[in-house]
């Protein structure tokens, strides 16, 4: 189905257009999905969770994308369209659907909802520092109101499915769980087709930014996931932890970015999908391979 959207997307112009508004009630429903499946019990993080969940954050959402922004600025290179792409990617808080790719990826989804969550409310206090050493990312007010009206969204979306599971109407079974991954993997599908239509468009008009775009795109997304299974203790949630360090919702963005910016950012972001769409194909296979080389029981390290 993913791969299937972004091929559609690409050949579909016309369709792709079509679909463009109903993204964003589309990305809700996902999130809504995300939480019905999981349910209270696998929300439940704890002290010691929090603190760790807070640190990735900061890791990820902070310190990474200063370490790449600030050498950058330094040497003047921070103002093409492809730089500023990179750092506001690495300074975004992980994707509203990580739960859904972490469940595709073979893993646990209720750390990628958890470090969603948790990412989204923290960024009005990472997003601060990275747009202070990005003059051209404007102000972080917008972006704040912006992450606010997020978690209001998360919150309702959240609530009312915790609510039916809370009252039995949807039973924690996995009959109902392949329905709710069937679902989730049709309508990643209608988004993924709809956010490529300005990417379709480029790849016929400007082949070689398109393809330079995508390479860079793909080095960021799939470097970072490859980096979190090299680095990170293996076990069950390194599926979601992979998957929430090389997707961000980069599109949180696009409505609070000053226009000129955006401009230029809309092929990057348009991009991103391939990547992330691809997410659930090879990251078992990097899980897989790091396994192998680790020897018997290392998955129980």
């Amino acid at each position: 189905m993913l791969p299937g959207g972004l091929v559609i997307g690409l050949v579909s112009p016309t369709l792709a257009e079509a679909l463009r508004p109903i993204i964003g009630p589309v990305v809700v429903i996902l999130l809504f999905l995300a939480v019905l499946r999981i349910g209270p019990e696998g929300l439940r993080i704890g002290r010691s969770g929090l603190m760790h969940a807070g640190l990735r954050a900061l890791v990820l959402q902070l310190a990474l994308p200063l370490a790449v922004a600030l050498p950058l600025a330094a040497a003047g290179l921070l103002q093409g369209g492809f730089a500023l792409g990179a750092v506001l990617f690495l300074c975004a808080a992980p994707l509203t659907g990580a739960a859904h790719f972490a469940v595709m990826a073979g893993g646990d989804p209720a750390p990628a909802l958890r470090q969603t969550v948790i990412g989204t409310a923290l960024l009005p206090l990472t997003v601060v520092p990275i747009f202070a050493v990005v003059p051209a990312f404007g102000g972080a007010s917008e972006v704040i109101g912006a992450v606010f009206r997020l978690l209001l969204i998360i919150a309702l979306a959240g609530g009312v499915a915790l609510w039916l599971r809370s009252r039995g109407m949807v039973q924690a079974t996995p009959r109902t769980f392949v329905r709710i991954d069937a679902l989730a993997a049709v309508l990643l599908a209608v988004v993924v087709i709809g956010i490529m239509s300005a990417v379709g468009r480029t790849l016929r008009e400007d082949p070689e930014s398109f393809w330079l775009a995508m390479a860079l795109v793909c080095a960021i997304g799939f470097g970072l996931q490859a980096l979190a299974v090299l680095v990170l203790r293996d076990g069950p949630d390194l599926p979601a932890l992979a998957v929430i360090a090389g997707n961000r919702n980069v599109a949180l963005f696009l409505g609070v970015l000053p226009a000129a910016v955006t401009d230029d950012l809309l092929l990057m972001i348009g991009c991103f999908q391939v990547p992330m769409y691809l997410t659930p194909l090879l990251l078992p296979r990097l899980i897989a391979l790091r396994r192998r080389r680790a020897g018997p029981g290392a998955g129980a390290n």
